[in-house]
């Protein structure tokens, strides 16, 4: 569907700009952290942690969607299948980043994935930027 193809486009670029561009919070530090204080450029809009938190829902929806969706309708399942894990893991890190932000746990809480991702959201916002300018370049192929 078109759509879906312009909203995969749309949220993975999206996801990708905010894990890229250091709007997230650093470590929990929040507004105190370099990305907010010393730039007055930043509008107020993208400091918004619901904002994130409703774009990565909303990239998470649209992964598993992507991938539910047949590929030029001859192939099910697969889908789309890099933008839509590109989409699934940006949405997961802006998610999870949202609940740790609010969760009340201690601070020396174990390692797990989801702080592994966190830890690279760099590599992870720029995957879901490339595979949005992948998809948009090459709209046909398959796995793409």
């Amino acid at each position: 569907m078109v759509q879906f193809y312009f909203l995969s486009i749309l949220l993975n670029a999206l996801a990708g700009f905010f894990l890229v561009s250091g709007f997230m919070n650093d470590a929990g530090k929040g507004e105190g952290s370099p990305a907010y204080s010393g730039n007055p450029h930043i509008p107020a809009f993208l400091k918004n942690e619901s904002l994130r938190l409703v774009l990565g829902v909303l990239c998470m929806v649209m992964g598993l969607l992507k991938i539910l969706s047949p590929a030029q309708g001859d192939i099910p399942v697969i889908g789309d299948l890099f933008p839509a894990l590109a989409g699934l893991t940006a949405g997961f890190v802006l998610a999870f980043d949202f609940y740790r932000n609010r969760s009340s746990l201690e601070e020396d809480r174990p390692a797990g994935f989801g702080q592994f991702l966190l830890n690279h959201k760099k590599a992870v916002g720029f995957t879901a930027v490339v595979s949005a300018a992948l998809h948009f370049l090459f709209p046909s192929v398959l796995l793409l």
